[in-house]
């Protein structure tokens, strides 16, 4: 019988941890690029560049698929890359961080909802489900409203919060079956290779290419899109792959819920943004719900 004190579990506790305090991080930085006058579009392939740069070094290995299989992971690049980040850094021009990160954390209740609709009612949803999901709504009001007695932000940016939850739910339902049987530094590569690829274009086509000369002259912008390149995308995909290894899938996945607590305090020291009563309350809320919505 395994004992909870094993070491390898308590450092896949360690490995998970870690990468919900950078991921709840992400938002932050993602911010300073903004401000250091990066568009959305611009931030999003100069990051999956960085990103596949890395893996590739961490797993210099290449396997050909299907024409149908590389299809689906054009779409994942879409839905899980390119179009999931433009959706989110997008909404961070319009709303604080700490909101995208706690309404992102809905998605776990968009992919149940899409599990049953692909399952045709297979998957059954339960009262937790719905429970869960109503405490959620309700935090995400709060999180908004963040101890104002009205909606004083621009609902642009929560909406393309919401949006990016929603991709990012299209993605995990379509990643599901190649999680079985390919190696995820593998998958997690060719999502960043065809995000990429997807990427380019629409930043060409719309914003153009970006000064990249304050990536290399300003150390505040350099360390953000080196956090987010390499411990955002590459190295916590890397840890939270040993993570569920170690622990399992749902223990793994619980850390989740503790990335709005993350991002509401990186937010307020590092940006200034303001912390309510009501965005606390809002954010365990939120936090419960999703929990909650996770049983059966």
């Amino acid at each position: 019988m395994e004992q909870k004190s094993d070491p390898k579990r308590i450092l896949g506790h360690v490995f998970a941890l870690f990468s919900v305090v950078v991921w709840g991080s992400c938002y932050v930085l993602t911010k300073n690029l903004l401000n250091a006058g990066f568009t959305a579009l611009q931030i999003t392939p100069i990051r999956l560049a960085l990103a596949y740069v890395v893996l590739l070094c961490m797993r210099p290995k290449f396997q050909k698929l299907p024409a149908k299989d590389e299809l689906i992971f054009v779409l994942l690049g879409l839905f899980g890359g390119s179009v999931y980040f433009f959706l989110q850094n997008t909404a961070l021009t319009y709303t604080y961080a700490a909101n995208v990160s706690i309404i992102i954390c809905l998605t776990p209740i968009f992919t149940a909802l899409l599990a049953w609709v692909f399952s045709r009612g297979n998957e059954r949803l339960g009262k937790y489900l719905w429970l869960g999901s109503a405490l959620a709504i309700a935090g995400v009001v709060l999180v908004v409203l963040n101890g104002s007695l009205h909606f004083h932000l621009s609902p642009k940016g929560d909406i393309l919060a919401l949006a990016a939850g929603i991709s990012w739910a299209v993605y995990s339902i379509l990643i599901k079956r190649y999680t079985e049987t390919m190696d995820g530094f593998l998958i997690t590569r060719r999502v960043m290779f065809w995000a990429f690829v997807t990427a380019v274009p629409l930043m060409l086509l719309t914003d153009g290419m970006p000064n990249l000369a304050p990536l290399f002259t300003d150390w505040k912008v350099l360390l953000s899109w080196l956090f987010l390149g390499i411990l955002g995308n590459a190295v916590c995909f890397a840890l939270w792959n040993i993570s569920f290894v170690r622990l399992g899938v749902v223990v793994t996945n619980n850390y989740l819920y503790g990335s709005p607590f993350v991002t509401l305090l990186v937010g307020w020291l590092l940006l200034g943004e303001p912390i309510s009563w009501m965005g606390l309350i809002g954010a365990v809320l939120i936090t419960v719900g999703v929990i909650l919505a996770q049983r059966k």
